[in-house]
């Protein structure tokens, strides 16, 4: 046990222990330079040199032109140009594709199996069957009329009021009409003169969506029918039903008045709408 321990303290002696390096000029020896070492400090520093030197060099080979010399490694002008082959090799597969399928149309001409009168007769159903492209586009006069149909059938009832005519309309007032429906003025209803207070009845039953006061209409009410029916009724005096009542045709629901900036006088200005759509009221209701 005892040589054991001591040859372990020679050797770390022999790490330990200081040597001075010195270089002298050899004509004078005068001391230029001098240096401590131990040959642990020398092992030591050898390590960290050579751990630096290895990182680097690999940094190099990584992120530098330099890998391309080493083998196993590709250039980077050959990753281009076998790109570069890929995409031709595609461009030709698909031109022998093309070819292929051409010969393969030719071979029964080139064989016989196809006489000629019958390769002209199938060109000439070919030729009558081809669409001109063009005839499916509009032209400038077409899209005009189409434009011009379309905003005169707009507010049309046989557009909108087909196939709902299983819903019946009662007048909301009895009276004569100061203006009818117009739909190239934007006069979207029937105005009709009544005495201040008379009573306006639903049309049909319904429920009130809007009861409320316009600036410009004044004490206004709207019921949603069904099959997407609404009507209006403006310039009331008086509102007797609220949003949300539930009301039955013929009830009561306001007076006739003469409220809003747009009023003329007493009258009831009545719109009846249809899929979003404005319809003529005397088409429904007579007034009389």
């Amino acid at each position: 046990m005892a040589i054991k321990d001591k040859k372990k303290g020679k050797l770390k002696q022999k790490l330990t222990d200081k040597y001075r390096l010195v270089v002298l000029n050899e004509n004078t020896f005068e001391e230029r330079f001098s240096l401590k070492l131990s040959r642990l400090n020398v092992f030591v520093l050898g390590g960290i040199f050579s751990i630096l030197l290895i990182a680097l060099t690999t940094v190099l080979i990584a992120f530098t032109p330099i890998k391309e010399y080493i083998p196993g490694y590709s250039s980077s002008q050959l990753k281009a140009d076998a790109v570069k082959l890929t995409f031709e090799a595609d461009s030709l597969k698909n031109k022998l594709a093309d070819l292929e399928n051409y010969t393969n149309a030719l071979r029964p001409v080139l064989t016989g199996e196809i006489a000629p009168e019958e390769v002209d007769s199938i060109q000439t159903e070919i030729a009558q069957n081809t669409i001109n492209e063009e005839m499916l586009y509009a032209s400038k006069e077409d899209s005009l009329f189409r434009e011009k149909i379309e905003r005169e059938t707009r507010f049309s009832i046989l557009n909108n009021s087909q196939n709902k005519n299983n819903i019946v309309f009662f007048a909301p007032l009895n009276g004569s009409i100061s203006q009818n429906f117009d739909a190239n003025s934007k006069h979207f209803a029937v105005d009709i003169i009544a005495k201040t207070g008379t009573p306006v009845k639903a049309t049909a039953d319904g429920t009130v969506i809007f009861s409320g006061w316009s600036a410009e209409t004044g004490y206004t009410i709207i019921l949603k029918h069904n099959n997407d029916y609404i009507s209006v009724y403006k310039h009331n005096g008086n509102l007797l039903r609220q949003q949300g009542d539930f009301v039955k045709s013929g009830e009561v629901i306001a007076t006739v008045g003469s409220t809003g900036e747009l009023t003329t006088g007493p009258h009831l200005h009545f719109e009846l709408w249809s899929g979003g759509y404005a319809v003529n009221p005397t088409n429904f209701i007579d007034f009389k």
